[in-house]
């Protein structure tokens, strides 16, 4: 098991890469229609959209988490 410190960075991991994912193959399908060149195209796609995605989730994360404390209501 990975330690706790880590969950911040592992979370980023997979939320980039999975959201990375599904808009890189919506927008392929978009593209090209699902043919024989489909899934080759995605993963084209895919793996620099996931090398963006990952830092910028780290970079967004805590700017994200902020505006939501500010939009959410602290528990009374």
């Amino acid at each position: 098991m990975l330690p706790p410190a880590l969950a911040p960075v592992l979370t980023a991991l997979i939320l980039s890469g999975l959201m990375s994912l599904i808009v890189s193959g919506v927008s392929t399908l978009r593209t090209l229609g699902l043919n024989e060149d489909f899934l080759a195209a995605w993963l084209a796609a895919w793996l620099p959209s996931y090398a963006i995605a990952f830092p910028a989730v780290l970079l967004l994360a805590p700017v994200t988490h902020a505006v939501v404390s500010r939009l959410v209501r602290a528990p009374e």
